[in-house]
């Protein structure tokens, strides 16, 4: 048997970096680049898919992303790895109930000794039929929950509501420029439509790859916390291409999808906080180096907007809201730039500073 071609780690990131449309940005619709991308991790309100989608898609506007969450086109829900993702309403009735055995583990791990004992069934029921008279914030949630169970703590019944249900985020949550509690409904009354009865991991496992591959099993676990889809890639195998990573690890791929010369130019990009970019992979060293891991994913569990310099993490930036008043761009490069890289950076600062309403400043806090 033939061994499977070795791919070196800037070809994996290469592969990457085309497949997320930051070689060069696209003209997708920013559903279609949302539906591409399998969602956008979104726990952080609300610049993060915004700021995402605007390193990706040429001539994209807030408003474009608003507009889809307002008139339901667009969700914000638990899905992958247990964390709020911003997914097309497709999407969500077809993936969430392909991650429910992540939010199980969750639930059991953070919660389970302080609900030993609860009907989750029964509390399921009287949860949804609360939801879906009106959103609630789980604050409110959990203290309806406990006053049929007053011995119990109301954070983790809402908890449990959040995990055995598909709750969704209801706006202004979420909308550019505006701001609310996160109110919650049950995805089946927001949408008008039931979850999809037969989710396929198959299907997801080629829609992962499509947009993050080639990668390994381990990979794919990691970009949707659940385990053992070994058999997933191995039942698929006949209609995918494999390749060896430098450590001989077992890579799986579409065998259409691109895979760019490693030479191919990358340019300098900004990638938003919490981008999947750096989130997806058991190993980030395509596009992550592990020396600078630590500098853009705190131990807090923020993960910092990143700077991408010939397709490598090579710095932090950060929108910040000035004293004064206006905004402004703070870039962090983790070694000197190169001046070509220096003012590409700039001009990506100043992008986002039109994109967040115009003016304001770029500013560098130099390496060392």
């Amino acid at each position: 048997m033939t061994e499977p071609p070795v791919l070196g780690t800037r070809a994996l990131g290469r592969a990457l970096l085309a497949r997320q449309h930051l070689l060069a940005r696209s003209a997708m619709t920013p559903a279609a680049m949302v539906r591409h991308l399998g969602g956008l991790q979104a726990q952080a309100v609300p610049q993060p898919p915004y700021l995402g989608l605007l390193s990706r898609l040429e001539g994209f506007t807030p408003d474009r992303l608003s507009a889809l969450i307002e008139q339901r086109e667009a969700v914000r829900i638990a899905l992958h790895r247990g964390t709020i993702h911003l997914v097309t309403a497709d999407d969500c009735l077809t993936l969430r109930p392909l991650v429910q055995p992540v939010l199980d583990q969750g639930l059991r791990a953070a919660y389970g000794k302080r609900l030993a004992g609860v009907d989750l069934p029964a509390l399921a029921d009287e949860a949804r039929a609360l939801l879906e008279e009106r959103p609630l914030t789980f604050q409110r949630l959990g203290a309806l929950l406990a006053g049929t169970r007053p011995d119990r703590d109301p954070a983790a019944l809402a908890q449990a509501a959040r995990c055995l249900l598909p709750l969704v985020q209801v706006p202004p949550r979420g909308v550019w420029g505006r701001s609310g509690a996160a109110a919650h409904t049950t995805a089946e009354s927001w949408l008008g439509r039931p979850l999809d009865g037969a989710p396929s991991l198959d299907g997801l496992a080629l829609r992962y790859l499509a947009a993050f591959g080639p990668a390994t099993v381990a990979d794919l676990q990691k970009w949707c916390g659940l385990s053992r889809l070994g058999a997933v890639l191995e039942r698929l195998a006949p209609e995918l291409v494999t390749f060896r990573d430098e450590h001989g690890r077992l890579l799986y791929d579409l065998p259409q999808a691109p895979r760019p010369d490693p030479a191919v130019p990358a340019p300098v990009r900004l990638l938003a906080p919490f981008d999947n970019l750096l989130l997806s992979h058991a190993d980030r060293t395509r596009v992550l180096p592990e020396e600078y891991r630590p500098r853009v994913m705190t131990q807090n569990g923020l993960v910092l907007g990143a700077l991408l310099v010939d397709g490598l993490v090579a710095g932090s930036w950060q929108l910040t809201e000035e004293r004064t008043g206006g905004r402004a761009v703070l870039l962090r490069p983790f070694a000197a730039l190169g001046r070509g890289d220096r003012r590409a950076a700039e001009s990506e600062a100043e992008r986002v500073l039109a994109f967040a309403g115009g003016g304001g400043a770029v500013r560098f806090e130099e390496a060392g």
